[in-house]
């Protein structure tokens, strides 16, 4: 597989040169300047394009292209910002980038509680606490009928949360879930927005009378809207599985396993349809095999995000040694490399560690957290790609 690595474009700390340096082959970005829902030009993607090559390195993934939250609930202006998506996409394919991962998560892209959960060793990672996120939904959000998507005993820790929690930590929960995992993904809610919270709310509000078979049926129309310029460019469109693959929020989630990936892959069944397989996110539903799944989707499967979790009997999850947890990469990468070895990867989610933490770095986006994850899966495909010379017939 193709090493990649997300880099959010000219205004990284993290460079492309230290990037050359290593190890990395080819790069995943976007054109993170450009407004939801506006148009992606040829010119500016030939722009940054041209840069990255400049470098030594390629364009290998759009990570992400998104889709604007009027596509997801069907709002009277969906037409046209799908035929905006559309152009974009011709335009990314005559500039030659032809991955492009994208999701249909409903509001919010990615949910943690905790970017900094410490480590006994000193790093940190990202961490989600069912309790405080229940809290937050309970007594900053309040959100109406919340309290019936929890059990009394989960009722019973919030309510006890409820009597010592600080007003700094409620701050910092709201950051957290709706600011900083967001503002820097899918521009939602950014960084100095006044009353994130009513924000937030209000975005919900769109979703109201909207269930899992409504959301299912926008993401159907969506892709049968834009294959046709798939075809045409030869552009793999990716979904990515929502983060993590729970029901959330009261809102609906439609790519959370193995029944909601089937259906996708056969509800606009066209080879350019497909999934981008991050192993992490998937490894925090109980409800999923992970390298079974591979198996079974690596034919529709076009980029992979290596990273794995641990998850603990009361619900909350924590990113994983990428040796480690539920996502068993090693066993993925012998799945890849021996159906599909030309995909590109990216390691995701590192830890943060030997000062990440005075860099400003996006979360979960480290630079030595994620060059220790790199070394670590080129390792395991190292010795995959060993095994499968010595035994090429052995079974996965």
């Amino acid at each position: 597989m193709e090493k990649t690595w997300r880099w959010f474009g000219k205004k990284d700390r993290i460079t492309l040169a230290m990037l050359r340096q290593i190890g990395v082959e080819g790069i995943v970005t976007a054109l993170h300047d450009v407004p939801n829902g506006a148009i992606w030009t040829y010119e500016a993607i030939m722009e940054l394009k041209s840069y990255i090559e400049a470098a030594g390195l390629r364009w290998s993934v759009v990570e992400s292209l998104p889709v604007s939250e009027a596509i997801k609930y069907a709002g009277p202006e969906r037409d046209q910002l799908i035929e905006n998506y559309k152009v974009s996409l011709a335009n990314l394919g005559r500039a030659g980038v032809k991955t492009v991962c994208y999701n249909f998560m409903p509001v919010i892209d990615w949910i943690r509680t905790d970017l900094q959960h410490p480590w006994a060793d000193g790093t940190s990672s990202l961490y989600f606490d069912k309790i405080r996120f229940a809290y937050f939904d309970l007594h900053i959000l309040q959100r109406q009928g919340a309290e019936q998507d929890y059990s009394a005993e989960e009722l019973a820790q919030v309510a006890e949360l409820a009597r010592h929690i600080t007003e700094a930590e409620r701050e910092e929960l709201i950051d957290t879930i709706i600011v900083k995992t967001q503002g820097f993904v899918n521009g939602n809610i950014r960084e100095g927005d006044h009353d994130p919270v009513g924000i937030f709310r209000q975005l919900l509000a769109r979703y109201d009378g909207i269930d899992r078979h409504a959301l299912r049926e926008n993401l159907r129309y969506f892709l049968a809207a834009v294959m046709p310029v798939c075809d045409e460019w030869d552009i793999n469109l990716c979904i990515h599985p929502d983060d993590p693959p729970l029901q959330m929020l009261g809102l609906p989630r439609i790519v959370t396993g193995e029944e909601d990936i089937d259906w996708l892959l056969r509800a606009v069944d066209n080879p350019h349809n497909g999934l981008t397989f991050c192993a992490g996110s998937l490894s925090a539903g109980m409800q999923n095999d992970v390298p079974a799944l591979a198996r079974r989707f690596a034919s529709r499967t076009h980029f992979v995000h290596l990273r794995s979790t641990h998850v603990l009997p009361n619900g909350d999850f924590i990113e994983a040694s990428h040796l480690e947890g539920r996502a068993h990469l090693i066993e993925l990468i012998r799945i890849f490399e021996r159906q599909r070895p030309d995909l590109p990867m990216r390691v995701d989610h590192g830890r943060t560690m030997l000062g990440d933490e005075q860099c400003g770095y996006n979360a979960g986006y480290s630079f030595h957290g994620r060059m220790l994850a790199l070394a670590q899966v080129e390792g395991m495909m190292a010795v995959v790609r060993d095994e499968l010379a010595t035994s090429p017939d052995r079974n996965i």
